[in-house]
């Protein structure tokens, strides 16, 4: 079976981009699974449903999504598998610009739209550094040179991933995304597999329940802004 991870800023259009390929990889007799990553709630299962698209949701609730990812995506693989599927899709929270959690030897896609504005590329981390494929969406509604700046900015963000322009309305392509995610590798297991990049160090007395804000509060990995003795030392 081969495992696609879809990531990307929220409203870049990434389930509706989806729907298409996935449209695209049944006309060519794929049967694809989603698995869709979320927090508090989502209402896109039923999309998904209403295409006859088999789907697993995952809310991480007070966990952090990408942190609750890594925790499941071996059992998703499974379900995949028991499903049948050809191919399985987990589509992100689309949180945090700084992390996904691609998976090496694991076909990785980032959705970014043309709308986020033209420095959204170097504002990015590893979700869009580290993607084999970048989708562009919503490039009808900006100009041909706010495109080319866009699309510069992503090149130059991400030298070596493939740049695929895409409208998740009309479908337009969906055929080359479709050829992209047919030459993903197979994966039998996740067992030893490692992530591409670290995540976010997160262990510190608010994620395990504080609520009190003040320094005798804080413990764990923290990080200061600013402290009284800098602007001693800056005024010295």
């Amino acid at each position: 079976m081969k495992l696609i991870t879809l990531a990307g800023p929220p409203s870049s259009g990434k389930t509706s981009v989806l729907l298409r390929i996935i449209e695209a990889l049944s006309e060519a007799g794929k049967r694809t699974g989603v698995v869709k990553f979320d927090c508090m709630a989502t209402f896109d299962d039923r999309l998904y449903q209403e295409k006859g698209i088999p789907v697993l949701v995952g809310l991480s609730g007070n966990l952090c999504p990408d942190h609750y990812f890594v925790t499941n995506i071996a059992s998703c693989l499974e379900w995949g598998s028991s499903i049948g599927a050809d191919m399985l899709i987990t589509e992100s929270a689309g949180l945090c610009n700084r992390c996904s959690p691609y998976i090496r030897q694991v076909q990785s896609v980032c959705v970014i739209d043309h709308l986020s504005g033209l420095n959204t590329p170097a504002k990015i981390g590893p979700m869009l550094k580290l993607a084999d494929t970048v989708i562009l969406t919503k490039g009808d509604i900006v100009s041909q040179a706010e495109r080319e700046v866009f699309r510069y900015r992503v090149r130059k963000a991400n030298p070596k991933a493939e740049i695929i322009p895409m409208n998740g309305l009309t479908g337009q392509g969906k055929e080359r995304a479709r050829d992209v995610f047919l030459t993903a590798p197979e994966v039998e297991s996740l067992d030893g597999s490692k992530l591409r990049f670290s995540m976010p160090a997160a262990v510190c007395s608010y994620c395990l329940g504080e609520t009190r804000i003040g320094e005798d509060a804080q413990m764990g990995n923290v990080r200061k802004l600013w402290t009284p003795a800098e602007e001693g030392e800056a005024g010295g």
